[in-house]
């Protein structure tokens, strides 16, 4: 990739959450050896495992949405096809995480977080990495069909998605956060017609602002940990400012909280007394507890490592799943 050139670049402030990462990675690489990259580095089980990006999983727990919503939940044979639909989208959106990285390792040596991926750092050789994209597409597609064919072309278009995604897609201003909840939708979809019920327009709509919420908090702490190099390591950073994106960040979260809103009292398969509305609490805090993090914990670029370690946001996400449930089947 060719960095632009210092004339071209957009000028950058300096703000205090970008000093704060910079100082944070400073004391994190001071502690941590760095890893020389090499040819013949055998590929461990452990590194492996986190090629496959594990808690990047939590994102397909999605395709649940649809077996819960439709009061489904407690139907043994529709739980195990929702079940498979989860694990073939694990394995799917391993594969491509398998490929993007391949795609990007020269650019991810750069990065001062990404350069300790297995493939860039040298713990998984490039061409265990090709077999093993392989291997977990071979094994997510037939699986897939095997649960509906319906499903299948909608896990092979995701697939498709994500590739576009990794070679073109996330070189392009706001349609990279764009096709980033174009995924989450997928996901959304895929778990209606694993189990034959219909797709809500609902879970359309909050899907994608949510999704889109959270991919521009993404691209916000990317832009300021990289600060000045941010060009160099994704071209499209440079088209973005802190500023233009606590915009973006800003009209998603309200628009999040007024759909879903509507949701609660509007859908036709909520309980008529509007008890769904007792869910609106969690998801205001929710959302304000990922902006603290976002602004006042230099969070966002993992959102998946936020969701697993943050406690309050961890308990808040359990807390609406329970109330929800106790809601739809009291």
């Amino acid at each position: 990739m060719v960095a632009l050139e210092p004339q071209q670049r957009v000028p950058r402030r300096r703000d205090s959450a970008g000093i704060a990462n910079r100082q944070h990675l400073t004391m994190i690489e001071s502690r941590q050896p760095e890893k020389t990259v090499s040819a013949q580095t055998s590929s461990s089980p452990a590194a492996i495992i986190r090629l496959l990006r594990p808690r990047q999983w939590t994102k397909n727990a999605i395709v649940f949405a649809a077996l819960v919503f439709d009061h489904r939940l407690l139907d043994g044979r529709l739980l195990a096809l929702s079940l498979g639909a989860f694990v073939a989208f694990c394995l799917a959106s391993s594969a491509t995480y398998v490929i993007n990285d391949l795609r990007d390792v020269e650019s991810d040596r750069l990065h001062p977080v990404k350069r300790r991926r297995p493939i860039a750092s040298g713990a998984v050789s490039p061409s265990a990495a090709r077999l093993i994209a392989a291997v977990l597409l071979a094994i997510a597609l037939p699986l897939a069909f095997l649960i509906a064919p319906k499903f299948g072309l909608v896990l092979g278009g995701y697939v498709v998605l994500m590739l576009a995604y990794s070679f073109v897609l996330k070189q392009l201003v706001i349609v990279d956060a764009f096709t980033i909840a174009g995924g989450f939708v997928l996901r959304a979809a895929g778990g209606a017609l694993a189990i034959s019920v219909p797709i809500s327009p609902w879970l359309y709509v909050c899907t994608v602002l949510l999704a889109l919420f959270i991919a521009f908090g993404k691209r916000r702490h990317e832009l300021l940990l990289l600060e000045e190099n941010a060009g160099s390591h994704r071209r499209n950073l440079d088209e973005y400012s802190a500023e233009l994106l606590d915009h973006f960040i800003m009209i998603t979260a309200a628009a999040t909280v007024m759909a879903y809103s509507l949701y609660t009292f509007a859908a036709e398969s909520l309980p008529e007394d509007h008890s769904m509305m007792l869910t609106i609490p969690f998801v205001l805090y929710g959302l304000f507890r990922y902006l603290f993090l976002v602004h006042r914990r230099d969070g966002g670029g993992s959102p998946e490592h936020m969701l697993l370690t943050d406690r309050p946001l961890l308990a808040c996400l359990v807390g609406w799943g329970l109330a929800a449930i106790l809601i739809l089947y009291r």
